[in-house]
């Protein structure tokens, strides 16, 4: 990580600026394997396993015997971690529901809004290196308390057709057994056009590596919703002379490993304290299993040593996925914070509380796009659907008004539709 002391505010946004992708090549392929899943469905997918996976797959689709497997492969302590973050999820969730409220505008006029499930879903769920089974509960528990009718999961398989237990475990816990054993641009594709095996669903959740986002992009263009460009992910900790060096460095290297496009900020206002935290990070970088992929995600990573009195501007220019925050004047810098995916205060609250178990959710935008989108939530897998219904007196009682505006708007049939109601009822 580079150390940058007191930066100028141009320098600051160059410093900020996210690691660069290569956007072109990347949407080229995007819409070459999406062009072959629609032609060629399930035996592009077939194919496209075998390339970039390494695996053959004569069967797409998760048996009850993989899921039985599975279980039986789950120890028992983590049955009973996944148990408690899921009851810790679904009181967070269930708590977002909103009730019927009807409202009566006027005299005979009532209006209400209603939640309705979103009728097919498509999850997707990253496998390779760190097969993410807390993502299954992220995505999979509002969806079901949501009432979507149909929730497709997707995920990689590894070398020997197989599909980490955990994620297995975790998917039928929760009641979803629609899983397919796709990956990448691929699956995304698979569930924008549907194919013999996987249906086409109306919107797609889930993080992944660059190619998932871009693909989710893409499947956007072709009328299929998406819950928000969510990519590599990133940290801001935001420290103070005050602040534990060695949970700092923790949760920087957090982040970290989870992949080498990561990107970590630590914004302090002591320089004594970052010197501890970067002997603490060389440290602790010594017992991490995926210690390669964590260094090569430091590079694009940086320590700003800056004044008290730039941390909120500085907070909401960068838009962090996730924002921990470690000072003294915490609370004053929450009052300030419009930009940011998921906050975490105080020392004793890490990053990975809400990735795991503490019941928010960890599905949340990346990139600055916190900016403009919220993270997934039980309204991201409903639809909000008003409802108006009036009564005699209600007509009479707002029919002129309506007669007016549409007359003024130039359009005739519309007051003719009230006028003749109005007539109706002289």
């Amino acid at each position: 990580m580079r150390t940058y002391l007191y930066p100028t505010s141009a320098e600051l946004l160059e410093i900020l600026k996210r690691p660069e992708k290569d956007s072109d090549n990347l949407e080229n392929l995007v819409k070459e394997i999406f062009d072959d899943v629609k032609l060629n469905g399930d035996e592009a997918l077939r194919a496209y396993s075998l390339k970039f996976d390494c695996v053959d797959l004569p069967i797409l689709k998760v048996t009850e015997e993989e899921f039985n497997d599975a279980k039986s492969m789950v120890s028992a302590d983590l049955k009973g971690a996944i148990q408690i973050a899921k009851n810790n999820i679904i009181k967070f969730h269930e708590a977002q529901k909103e009730a019927v409220k009807f409202i009566e505008t006027m005299p005979g006029v009532t209006c209400w809004r209603k939640s309705v499930g979103i009728e097919k879903v498509g999850l997707y769920i990253p496998g390779g290196t760190a097969p993410l089974f807390s993502t299954v509960l992220m995505l999979g528990i509002p969806a079901v308390l949501a009432g979507c009718k149909r929730i497709v999961l997707c995920t990689p398989a590894d070398k020997n057709g197989k599909i980490n237990p955990a994620i297995l475990y975790t998917a039928q816990l929760i009641g979803i057994t629609d899983i397919y054993k796709v990956g990448g641009i691929q699956a995304i594709a698979a569930m924008t056009y549907g194919t013999e095996s996987i249906l086409k669903v109306y919107k797609i959740f889930g993080p992944g590596n660059q190619y998932v986002t871009a693909a989710k992009q893409f499947a956007q263009q072709l009328g299929i919703a998406i819950d928000m460009p969510a990519g590599p992910s990133e940290l801001m900790v935001v420290s103070d002379e005050y602040s534990n060096a060695a949970f700092v460095a923790s949760d920087l290297l957090s982040q970290a490993e989870h992949g080498e496009d990561s990107q970590v900020i630590l914004i302090s206002t002591s320089k004594v304290f970052v010197q501890d935290v970067e002997r603490e990070l060389v440290k602790q970088l010594d017992f991490l299993p995926r210690k390669e992929i964590a260094l090569i995600a430091l590079v694009n990573s940086a320590v700003i040593v800056v004044q008290q009195v730039e941390i909120i501007s500085i907070i909401n220019e960068y838009g962090p996925e996730h924002l921990i925050l470690t000072t003294q004047f915490d609370e004053e810098i929450i009052e300030g914070v419009i930009n940011a995916g998921s906050v975490f205060i105080g020392k004793y609250t890490p990053e990975s509380a809400g990735d795991y178990a503490s019941g928010t959710n960890h599905t949340l935008p990346t990139n600055g796009y916190s900016k403009q989108y919220s993270g997934v939530s039980l309204d991201s897998f409903v639809k909000k659907i008003t409802y108006q219904k009036i009564s005699k007196e209600g007509i009479k009682n707002i029919g002129k008004t309506i007669e007016i505006m549409a007359e003024a708007e130039g359009l005739q049939a519309h007051k003719n539709a009230v006028t003749l109601r109005l007539n109706s009822l002289s």
